[in-house]
């Protein structure tokens, strides 16, 4: 099981993340920072509100401030949705977790404003209450202007940019997962550790045709590394033999088990039989798995697409493919060559 995806810094450049940040915290007027799986910080705050920065300066007022931090993602990963909540002093705060095929990799906390209409936020839980309330009461009354300083919004505007903040974050993550990556693919088929320029190669050739050109150079990589590669088509049984080759050598193919059975020359329920005491699993298992083997080898030597990696390996279409590898590999196709490059 590869666990390293779950770093949320392993999958997003932090530093353009926090500029879209900047821009959102602009844009919303809410204070935003970003943490990680464990609660940890991995930005800083954008447009933290003056009462809040200065409450946060308090030894004694910080540990609840960074209680609600803790308290407000936990819910928001149990209800795997924005939460809306009160911190110590009353102000909204929102936590939205980030999750990757039902993993929680992070979180993005916003809010430090106040209710326009507080009786519609009656039923909003205060995640952490005050053990003392003189000195909550002090730093209030020191602190008043800066309060009074504090956006406000109504409910309706808060939950409304929370479910924004929500679908364009996860979306955020998801497109810097399944891009096309760049993958150093003619290393590997060439066993050559120089990077290849084309544009030095190909002196004259504008990008278009370079790309055109690489695209062709991929294909070709890809066909060539599915055919030659190591294919285990002995099989114990001179009977099962012809549908052993058969699937190693048509591996772009829809191969169902009744057209294994018709080549050679079984009924299907006994080729099925057969093939399990030969293998140790049925028919359709054992083609998904050697399938998805497949395309962990093409993920790594080539950055084809993943839609053109379904289309090689003979899936109907490519959620479905993303399906299966996910079912045997427990990551994405997109993620798994993520974490491929990061070794690298």
């Amino acid at each position: 099981m590869i666990k390293e995806y779950l770093h949320i810094n392993k999958i997003l450049d932090l530093n353009k993340w926090k500029r879209l940040q900047d821009s959102l915290a602009t844009v919303t007027k809410l204070a935003i920072l970003t943490v990680d799986y464990k609660g940890i910080p991995v930005t800083s705050h954008s447009s933290c509100q003056a009462f809040c920065q200065n409450v946060r300066k308090d030894p004694e007022l910080l540990p609840y401030c960074q209680k609600c931090d803790s308290r407000g993602g936990l819910e928001a990963v149990r209800l795997n949705e924005p939460y809306v909540y009160l911190c110590h002093f009353n102000i909204i705060d929102i936590a939205i977790p980030i999750t990757i095929d039902g993993k929680y990799i992070g979180a993005v906390m916003a809010g430090q404003v106040k209710l326009a209409d507080p009786e519609k936020g009656s039923d909003l839980e205060q995640i952490v209450t005050s053990k003392n309330v003189p000195m909550h009461a002090a730093k209030l009354e020191e602190l008043k202007d800066d309060y009074a300083q504090l956006p406000v919004m109504t409910y309706e505007e808060i939950v409304k940019i929370s479910n924004m903040l929500s679908l364009l974050c996860n979306y955020i993550v998801e497109e810097a997962l399944n891009k096309n990556l760049l993958v150093e693919m003619f290393e590997k088929a060439s066993g050559n550790q120089e990077t290849l320029n084309l544009s030095t190669i190909l002196p004259g050739y504008s990008i278009r045709n370079i790309e055109s050109i690489k695209k062709e150079m991929t294909n070709a990589i890809a066909d060539a590394y599915l055919k030659n590669s190591p294919s285990d088509t002995e099989s114990s049984s001179p009977v099962l033999q012809p549908a052993f080759e058969y699937i190693h050598s048509h591996k772009s193919e829809q191969v169902s088990l009744k057209q294994m059975a018709d080549l050679c020359h079984l009924s299907p329920s006994y080729f099925s039989r057969l093939f399990a005491k030969e293998t140790g699993e049925n028919f359709t298992t054992y083609l998904a798995k050697l399938k998805i083997k497949w395309a962990k080898q093409l993920l790594e030597v080539t950055d084809m697409p993943v839609s053109q990696i379904s289309d090689e390996l003979g899936f109907n279409e490519s959620g479905y493919f993303i399906k299966i590898f996910k079912k045997f590999e427990e990551i994405t196709p997109a993620l798994y060559r993520k974490y491929l490059q990061e070794k690298m």
